[in-house]
């Protein structure tokens, strides 16, 4: 079966900003720059509505949303890689789950090696 994981990765108006000014600043960063940046800003409050109504109406007990805090990317991406082997870890004590998967892939080569 397909188990979801759906994060929502939230960013503060703050840091918002300071990425934004970081990729004028830096050129190496221009190319993540868009004009229309400024503009969205302007639309923070309707956007954070928005995403409160689709995680409050599209979060389920066998689909929640994880929301995780944004700002520093390191505990973003350790909180997200913690989420993922959590949900991996239960699916495996999921009824009618087996490690038969696990066997195939690993015969998978041997069966390769033997093709001409």
């Amino acid at each position: 079966g397909i188990i979801p994981i759906k994060i929502f990765l939230h960013v503060s108006k703050d840091e918002q900003k300071n990425r934004i000014l970081d990729r004028i600043e830096d050129s190496s960063k221009n190319w993540k720059f868009s004009a229309g940046d400024f503009e969205e800003r302007k639309l923070w409050p309707e956007y954070q509505a928005a995403f409160e109504d689709m995680i409050r109406n599209t979060s389920t007990e066998n689909a929640p949303w994880y929301v995780v805090p944004s700002d520093n990317k390191r505990y973003a991406r350790a909180l997200v890689t913690e989420i993922l082997l959590d949900t991996l870890h239960a699916a495996q004590n999921r009824p009618g789950v087996s490690g038969t998967a696990g066997t195939r892939s690993k015969a998978a080569p041997l069966s390769l090696q033997r093709c001409p």
